[in-house]
């Protein structure tokens, strides 16, 4: 409780700095429970399989990689979004002045969450792999982010509060990502997917829809939160 009582102390400051707290609060509880830490491993481990050997030319071996990014941010952001029960949501919503703050700062939490699965995913072949890698690291890190803010997005309609029940947030989760992310025109994961396949230009019409996905998907949750 001891975060929620430094949430507290600035529920009357500006909106920024309250979700920052607010961020700084989520990300330490999730810390302590160490919740966190199996969907960044499990997207190491997929990694790890990925460029061990000769994974093929650059930038078509960062295709499995993108792909595999997408439900690897949803899973991390329900994670993220259900780190606390009804009850302590509640008494952290109260402490930082209203749902949206609470919403914006579990964004700002799965957000930094994807900036790591990102970094993973790009940084895995500079180490592992020879080869020219770096004239494709612009693509690499768009088409990656576009997926996993795609999974942010799926993940912030299937968690809490939207879906109470973990089983039914991974059941439900797991249903939009099969059908979303095997489907190669589909923007944005499909897009981006295919762009790194081509080897084409930097899919930033994915990442702009993935982004706006997530905005969505946050307004949906206040309107949720509030009538809670």
């Amino acid at each position: 409780m001891a975060g929620v009582a430094g949430v507290a102390g600035v529920s009357g400051g500006p909106a920024a700095t309250r979700v920052l707290a607010v961020a700084r609060y989520l990300t330490a509880d999730l810390v302590r429970s160490q919740r966190f830490l199996l969907p960044p491993v499990a997207y190491a481990g997929v990694l790890a399989v990925l460029f061990t050997g000769d994974p093929g030319p650059a930038p078509a071996y960062w295709a499995a990689s993108a792909l595999a990014a997408y439900p690897v941010a949803t899973w991390l952001t329900i994670v993220v979004a259900g780190g606390e029960d009804p009850v302590q949501r509640t008494v952290t919503v109260a402490s930082a002045g209203g749902h949206a703050v609470v919403a914006g700062a579990t964004v700002l939490v799965a957000l930094a969450g994807d900036v790591v699965l990102v970094a993973l995913a790009v940084l895995a072949p500079l180490i592992a792999t020879p080869g020219p890698v770096v004239p494709h690291l612009g693509l690499a890190i768009a088409a990656h982010l576009a997926c996993a803010l795609a999974g942010t997005a799926v993940g912030l309609l299937t968690g809490r509060p939207l879906l109470h029940r973990v089983g039914w947030s991974f059941c439900v989760a797991a249903l939009v990502v099969l059908v979303t992310g095997t489907q190669g025109s589909w923007p944005p994961v499909g897009t981006a997917v295919t762009a790194l396949s081509d080897g084409g230009a930097a899919p930033l019409g994915a990442v702009a829809l993935a982004a706006a996905l997530v905005a969505a998907s946050a307004v949906v949750t206040i309107a949720v939160y509030s009538r809670r």
